[in-house]
């Protein structure tokens, strides 16, 4: 029976208390894999996940964290051996299956992705699920046409968010020319500029006094972080044969419209998931990340380091209150 470090959710009296505390391997859930985690990562979802009503977590006590990367330990699978490597994201991690910000992980193996050889540790969680989520939203509008002309006008929700400033930095380092970030903090004009965009816009420069099923075509291509509100005001605007990637849902589940925008201009409504992505689009999605490693704009990223102290919780209250900025990693 090994000790080690973790944040533990439980459920009391039907409020979820939320403490660093030492666990026992016998709380892990089952796998065929046991790792020894270097990092993990903060994302919005985790957040919901100390949150009663969050949706996220249903079985309690759970140790939250969808993403981690770390050395294995010991593992009975014939593909991997201690020592080796190891991303995981998303399939139940953090949710249903015990996940990341914790000192060790149990895994099924079919879980695993090696870290790609391009990319570090600390790497792989400054992207995480945010990263492949912006870079299989990419994927996605680029089956759609996007990329044929580099200039045409992109868009991107939530920039200063985690997927949405990957997205951006995604965009420029793949050689988009005309990239519209949006967001409603002002303080960050100047660092969406320098991680890619060309442009920054409030959202609330989208709302037209009386909503109309077609507006002046503004945007080709967008990647929508949010959801809620958004996605209704921006329909009306996407060009004739362009496509909206819906990757979030931070400003709400819901939008009306009319087919419109979709029977007249012929745009594409597209779903981006990356929980339960095959393990082979994981493993290229990785891949194509890895070869953006050494490009400027990723120099630029905001990041914020923490331990696995109650130092994590207050990026925690920042992203439910939609105050923060870039990615947050957690060393292990």
């Amino acid at each position: 029976m090994t000790e080690f470090k973790a944040l533990l959710l439980e459920d009391i009296d039907g409020e979820i208390g939320a403490k660093i505390t030492s666990c026992h391997t016998e709380q892990l859930s089952e796998g065929d894999t046991l790792i020894a985690v270097s990092y993990s990562a903060i994302n919005y979802k985790d957040a919901l996940a100390t949150q009663p009503g969050g949706g996220v977590v249903r079985n309690y006590p759970m140790i939250p964290g969808i993403d981690l990367v770390g050395k294995i330990i010991e593992t009975t699978s014939q593909n991997w051996q201690a020592g080796d490597e190891v991303i995981v994201t998303g399939q139940g991690t953090g949710v249903t299956h015990t996940g990341g910000l914790s000192g060790l992980a149990r895994i099924p193996s079919d879980w695993m992705i090696k870290l790609p050889s391009k990319m570090t540790a600390r790497d792989a969680m400054i992207f995480g699920t945010a990263g492949i989520t912006a870079m299989r939203a990419i994927q996605r509008l680029e089956n759609e046409g996007m990329g044929q002309d580099k200039d045409v006008p992109i868009m991107v929700s939530g920039a200063s968010g985690g997927v949405g400033s990957l997205a951006l930095i995604f965009l420029a380092s793949l050689g988009y020319t005309n990239i519209i970030a949006l967001s409603r903090k002002n303080e960050s004009i100047s660092y969406l500029k320098s991680i890619g965009a060309h442009r920054v816009m409030s959202p609330e420069t989208l709302h037209a006094e009386k909503y109309r099923p077609l507006e002046r075509q503004q945007v080709a291509y967008v990647i929508d972080t949010i959801g809620g509100s958004f996605v209704e005001n921006i329909l009306p605007k996407v060009a004739y044969g362009g496509a909206v990637a819906l990757c979030g849902n931070a400003s709400g589940i819901k939008f009306s419209g009319t087919v419109l925008p979709f029977i007249l201009r012929g745009i594409a409504v597209l779903g981006v998931d990356s929980v339960q992505l095959s393990q082979e689009d994981k493993k290229l999605l990785w891949e194509r990340i890895a070869e953006l490693t050494d490009k400027p704009f990723l120099e630029k990223i905001k990041i914020n380091e923490v331990a696995l102290t109650d130092e994590l919780m207050m990026t925690v209250s920042e992203l439910l209150q939609g105050t923060h900025t870039g990615r947050t990693i957690v060393k292990i």
